[in-house]
């Protein structure tokens, strides 16, 4: 299959051929077609991708299908060997990746190198293979009762553009490190680092049908997660789409994990460290990926007797971001990932300036210029923001923060949980009391006290109220894709 080479500010690249990975076969050509993705820095064609359509749902789930008992069947410790060079070729192509991931999101190109996590993730679930276990129960009379954790078979992982490898990784990893076989399905707009992902996976032994590729639209997520074929699926993406998903899972009594939106504050306390709660807030949630993430702080709640102070601070910082394309010296912040996510964030930003939900303290235009092509918004920070507003309630997805007063310790749990959502939340404060306090009552699925939580490979991941159920990461990661069968044995 053909690749095509383009050149980047760092020399020139070769993008991977954008087909679909379907069994043993690669797929360049389907009912759907190509994909014109768009490079959102620029606003051009960055590369054509394969589209998947039903016909390829229906054999990715098949070759799913026909390679779960070999890879049950397989050692754990083969498993374990196998993910373990997967990460290893991870690692030794994370440059390519990391340039990849800029160019798909305009995310900027980070020093060193670009996909760690992604490789801790792997590591640390491989680990798991050989120690999956099950328990042996205590039982009255002469018998035994002992119980066996098994596969579910094959496993459908939805994925989001903005998660690429880092994703892919959470959720295939613990799935085949368990013995099932996975359909991944990553979003079109950003579909060519998972391919690369999946390449990577069959150089590493991953054996045909074990991991399948499909990149596809709304008719292709549907028909995948309505599969009689699929055993259980695990989505990323946003609340709206995953009650489409559990609805037509629920067809089949199919189990979901879904990991959902978020509007998650962060709580700033008079005695808090505020340089650094401030440089937290804006560069965790302004710089980066834009505002673009599910668990980015984008509440910043604000004691009384430093709001004015941490206002000031923030705004500064803010409007002094480095905003601009991936590969450009010192830029800090990159655009937004659609042309229709732009006009739709810029939309938000004036309705809830005619509404008066907060004052504009920074930001909410669209940059011009050198960067008019592109799809970037300026850092945007609104101040004194109601806190029953869209502002404080919705979900932006993009570069906004809205900054919110409260008076004491109740006043802060109290706003910081008026929220649908409950993903995750910052606490700053130098209390060691209160911040376990805080900490507990928050919401939430995840806290950060005095720092922005980095999702550790150990650790579990997954909110709470609409931002969903069900777990990433750490052990309780790899046990959403076990059964747990019983065998009681009559011994008399």
């Amino acid at each position: 299959m053909s690749t095509t080479t383009i050149e980047t500010p760092l020399g020139p690249f070769e993008l991977p051929s954008g087909a679909l990975i379907v069994g043993d076969q690669r797929v360049d050509r389907t009912a759907s077609g190509r994909h014109a993705q768009i490079d959102p820095s620029t606003g051009t064609v960055l590369a054509e991708v394969t589209l998947a359509s039903v016909a390829e749902v229906d054999d990715a789930v098949a070759a799913a299908n026909a390679a779960e008992a070999g890879w049950r069947g397989l050692k754990p410790t083969q498993r374990r060997d196998i993910i373990l060079n997967f990460a290893s070729l991870l690692d030794d192509h994370h440059e390519e990746l990391s340039i990849l991931r800029s160019l798909e999101l305009g995310a900027p190109k980070k020093v060193g190198k670009g996909l760690n996590m992604a490789v801790e993730y792997m590591r640390y679930f491989a680990g798991w293979a050989d120690k999956i276990q099950g328990d042996t129960i205590p039982v009255d009379g002469q018998a035994m009762n002992y119980t066996v954790p098994e596969p579910y078979g094959t496993i459908a992982a939805l994925t989001p553009w903005n998660g690429g490898v880092v994703s892919a990784a959470m959720k295939v990893i613990p799935a085949l490190v368990a013995g099932n076989c996975v359909v991944l399905k990553p979003s079109e707009l950003a579909a060519l680092a998972p391919l690369r992902f999946g390449e990577l996976g069959l150089e590493a032994g991953l054996p045909p049908g074990v991991l399948s590729v499909i990149p596809g639209g709304v008719d292709v997520g549907e028909a995948l997660v309505s599969h009689k074929g699929v055993a259980k699926i695990s989505f990323t993406g946003g609340t709206q789409t995953a009650r489409r998903v559990a609805a037509s899972a629920a067809a089949n009594l199919t189990p979901v994990i879904l990991e959902l939106g978020g509007k998650s504050a962060n709580v700033v306390f008079s005695d808090a460290d505020l340089a650094l709660a401030v440089q937290t807030t804006v560069f965790v949630t302004l710089a980066g990926m834009s505002g673009q993430g599910c668990v980015l702080p984008t509440r910043l709640l604000v004691h009384d007797a430093v709001y004015d102070e941490v206002v000031e601070r923030v705004t500064a910082m803010a409007s002094k971001l480095k905003v601009g394309r991936p590969f450009d010296a010192g830029v800090q912040a990159g655009p937004v990932i659609t042309e229709d996510a732009c006009q739709r964030i810029l939309r938000f930003i004036e309705d809830a300036r005619s509404r008066g939900d907060g004052t504009l303290c920074t930001g909410g235009n669209r940059l011009d210029g050198e960067l008019a092509s592109g799809f970037f918004i300026q850092p945007t920070v609104f101040a004194d923001v109601d806190i029953a507003s869209p502002l404080a309630q919705e979900e932006v997805f993009g570069p906004v923060l809205s900054i919110i007063r409260f008076s004491d310790e109740d006043d802060a749990v109290q706003k910081a949980n008026d929220s649908d959502f409950g993903l995750g939340g910052i606490v700053f404060t130098g209390d060691v009391g209160r911040a376990h306090r805080v900490a507990g009552a928050l919401k939430v699925g995840s806290v950060g006290i005095n720092a922005f939580a980095p999702m550790p490979a150990g650790a579990p991941f997954g909110g709470v109220k609409q931002s969903g159920f069900g777990r990433e990461g750490g052990l309780a990661g790899v046990m959403e894709f076990v059964q747990i069968k019983n065998v009681y044995v009559g011994l008399g």
